[in-house]
């Protein structure tokens, strides 16, 4: 295997069925999952996503390995489309947007989620940060493993 391929063997924590859970919404209060699998021989992890709260786009993600991590090229029922800078290292995952790519970077973003001990949960967040502020909690985002 090669080191991207190495590297992408890394993400497995991230295959399966998982329900999203957000502070958009109140508990149980909103239906949306999303799915990770492997695409073209495990050289790309794509996630799908399917969120059931209208100012919350359905979504496609695509990662793959980069020099410094992985890339993350993320599309949604807005027509949407954005790159992320992605790191995982077991348990940390993150994800940065600080320039402009696809579209114009009206404000920085971030995602950092915390694998649980056994594999079963991701707790994050997705943080903005306008021009000349500090970075602000936008909406708490947490996986729970359904399969």
């Amino acid at each position: 295997m090669t080191d991207d391929g190495d590297r992408m063997a890394l993400l497995e924590p991230f295959v399966g069925e998982w329900r999203l859970e957000t502070s958009l919404a109140p508990p149980d209060g909103v239906r949306a999952r999303a799915v990770f699998e492997w695409a073209l021989g495990g050289r790309f992890l794509v996630e799908r996503s399917e969120v059931d709260v209208p100012e919350a786009p359905d979504g496609l993600c695509v990662v793959a390995a980069a020099a410094e991590g992985y890339l993350q090229h993320y599309f949604d029922s807005r027509g949407v489309v954005r790159l992320y800078a992605m790191t995982f290292d077991g348990r940390l995952w993150t994800l940065r947007r600080e320039e402009a790519d696809f579209s114009p970077l009206e404000f920085a973003q971030r995602y950092t989620g915390e694998f649980a001990d056994d594999g079963g949960t991701i707790r994050g967040r997705w943080e903005i940060k306008p021009p000349g502020q500090d970075w602000q909690t936008d909406f708490d985002l947490s996986y729970v493993r359904v399969a």
